[in-house]
């Protein structure tokens, strides 16, 4: 109609129903006469058509509208509107005035979107066309894609991280803890005036076991007895493998000498026991050679290690396959 106004746009309802799947019409009494697809969709049964809107809606913006000339004074009315009912969807929304009295409401889940996909799984052939949603969507699904994906690299790169981090601290022939691991663990427990007790042990007559029966033999042996230090520890204590056949423990907590002395000699029996290797015996002992921190007004690791050292080479000097505490060494004043 060139040159002519057009006052009045009949739409059929298919057209209707393509470019606004969530409207909702009211006839001038406010009884809902028709529903977009997703709102049929979507709404529970006693929305329907027939029903007062004002029964089943509370219309939240603007405030205090209970009739068809408050919800519509003009064109273009914002508004947002719940069901009355609770624990479903809210929606938003403009309002115009239909020709007899009536109103046109077309809605959107506005930032409800995501939820009500969601929640009422919706697909692309639920909004209109010209409908932003879906392309909203993609980008929060793609985003999410990548979130989870930056998740999963971080966690695979936090993993290697420990995972590196335990290397480096573990013995690769035991799995038990290396020199920088007991080194570390004794400082923490220095710092932290936390009370623990060393063991120094070494294997008796290991060399023989390599020089007879090689170095496949003496690494069984060397995994037996780290077996039987952990099977005598606890889950608290630090066992590090330090020099070839040479272990360090150390026992948080444990200072009291008869019960240090009862965990040496349980280990020391431990170790007695028959190694077989390929079927042939692989005999080895254990000397232990201990000290306890609080015997040190400010306990140094290298003291310690050296004092537990000193008690050890003593265990050997008096036979052997026993164990000595370093404080007892320290002759008495006369």
């Amino acid at each position: 109609m060139t040159g002519e106004r057009c006052d009045v746009l009949a739409l059929e309802m298919d057209a209707l129903e393509c470019l606004m799947p969530m409207y909702m019409a009211l006839d001038a009494v406010g009884r809902i006469i028709s529903l977009g697809s997703t709102l049929q969709k979507i709404l529970p049964k006693s929305v329907r058509q027939g029903a007062f809107f004002f029964d089943l809606f509370t219309v939240r913006r603007p405030g205090r509208v209970h009739s068809m000339a408050q919800l519509c004074p003009g064109k273009g009315q914002k508004v947002a509107v719940a069901l009355s009912e609770r624990g479903h969807a809210s929606f938003r929304g403009a309002v115009v005035p239909l020709a007899g009295g009536g109103v046109l409401l077309n809605l959107s889940f506005g930032a409800g979107v995501l939820e009500a996909v969601r929640r009422y799984a919706l697909t692309e052939a639920d909004f209109a066309p010209t409908d932003l949603a879906m392309e909203m969507l993609y980008l929060v699904e793609v985003k999410s894609v990548l979130t989870e994906d930056l998740r999963q690299k971080n966690a695979r790169l936090e993993g290697e991280k420990t995972q590196a981090k335990a290397e480096a601290q573990t013995d690769p022939l035991t799995g038990l803890y290396n020199r920088r691991a007991l080194d570390q663990a004794l400082d923490q427990f220095i710092a932290t005036q936390t009370p623990f007790a060393l063991m120094h042990l070494d294997l008796d007559f290991f060399k023989s076991v390599n020089d007879t029966l090689g170095h496949a033999a003496g690494d069984y042996v060397l995994r037996e007895v780290a077996a039987a230090l952990r099977r005598e520890m606890r889950e608290s204590d630090i066992v590090a493998r330090v020099g070839g056949d040479e272990f360090v423990t150390v026992l948080p907590g444990l200072v009291a000498v008869a019960k240090l002395r009862a965990v040496a000699q349980r280990i020391i029996g431990q170790i007695l026991r028959p190694m077989v290797y390929e079927g042939r015996p692989c005999t080895v002992s254990a000397s232990i050679g201990m000290t306890v921190s609080n015997h040190y007004t400010s306990p140094k690791a290298a003291e310690m290690l050296a004092d537990a050292d000193m008690a050890l080479y003593a265990a050997k000097r008096a036979g052997r396959g026993r164990a000595r505490m370093f404080q007892s060494l320290i002759p008495k004043p006369a």
